[in-house]
């Protein structure tokens, strides 16, 4: 639960909402970290002739045709951390197509997973992208895997330039940030709901044309193939798999844990003007299936 805010917080906010305009969130994590080459903290996953790393491996590029996606992971599993990258999308008709940046431990545990996502879905001119969060537990296996979306609409144009999305993952909660903008957070209520297994970072784009814009609607059409998508300012910082037990996850918040009073006040400014889904208020969905709901 938020703590209350104060009355002058509370008038700020209403002053921020009506104005429409972007707030301060008044700290700002990926300040705390510097930029990795491309190299010292990733590896190629998956078709290594659809991604090209910069000379100086500050970035890569990565697309999608008709022959195949790509990918990259992390060389290294965290228990806890700060993960972030700066993206640029493709403009145009880009439907059907997923670009993501997250964090799974889908090849360790096949069937049995968690993750956490930010994922890009692909719209059709005129409209805009969505961005999706989500995170899911312990996949069964079963075909019953549970998802929990919350998705937006930005409150700029990504495929204009770069824009810093991050998520940050401790004990206690997950933190999706668009531009050190807390946009979600989720917490660990019940260890049943919540990922304590160690995850790598993966990026990659790939064809979702089954689901990714409005619901399966519109699919991938490669006749605007290569869809592409830039990515840069890697930030990493945290625990890894392998630390010890005095390793501490990176602060959320000048507090520590949570969030500021000003880092909630951006958060409800971000979900009460650009949140479109939230897999809470979905009556169409079991909700005993996600009970933090």
């Amino acid at each position: 639960m938020a703590p209350p805010l104060p009355f002058f917080s509370i008038i700020f906010f209403l002053l921020f909402s009506c104005a429409n305009s972007q707030p301060s969130p008044g700290y700002y994590p990926s300040a705390h970290f510097s930029p990795l080459r491309f190299y010292e903290g990733y590896n190629c996953l998956w078709e290594q002739q659809h991604q090209t790393v910069s000379q100086d491996q500050s970035s890569v590029t990565i697309w999608l045709d008709k022959s195949s996606g790509s990918g990259f992971k992390s060389k290294t599993a965290y228990l806890s951390g700060y993960f972030a990258a700066s993206v640029k999308l493709q403009s145009g008709y880009t439907a059907g197509v997923n670009t993501a940046f997250y964090l799974s431990n889908n090849e360790a545990h096949p069937g049995y997973h968690d993750e956490v996502d930010i994922e890009f879905l692909g719209t059709i001119p005129g409209k805009p992208y969505t961005l999706q969060t989500n995170v899911y537990v312990m996949g069964s296996g079963d075909g019953r895997i549970i998802g929990r979306e919350m998705r937006f609409h930005l409150w700029f144009d990504p495929t204009a330039d770069f824009h810093n999305y991050a998520i940050l993952w401790n004990p206690e909660e997950i933190i999706f940030f668009v531009d050190d903008i807390p946009i979600r957070r989720y917490t660990s209520n019940n260890d049943a709901t919540f990922p304590r297994r160690p995850m790598w970072v993966y990026g990659s784009i790939w064809d979702a044309s089954s689901w990714a814009t409005e619901n399966g609607k519109y699919r991938v059409d490669y006749n605007y193939q290569p869809f592409i998508a830039r990515m840069t300012k890697f930030l990493i910082g945290g625990c890894s798999a392998y630390a010890s037990g005095n390793c501490r996850p990176p602060p959320t918040s000048p507090a520590g844990l949570g969030l500021s009073s000003m880092q909630y006040m951006s958060m409800r400014w971000a979900q009460q003007n650009y949140m479109v889904y939230d897999y809470c208020r979905d009556s169409s969905r079991d909700h005993s299936l996600t009970p933090e709901c």
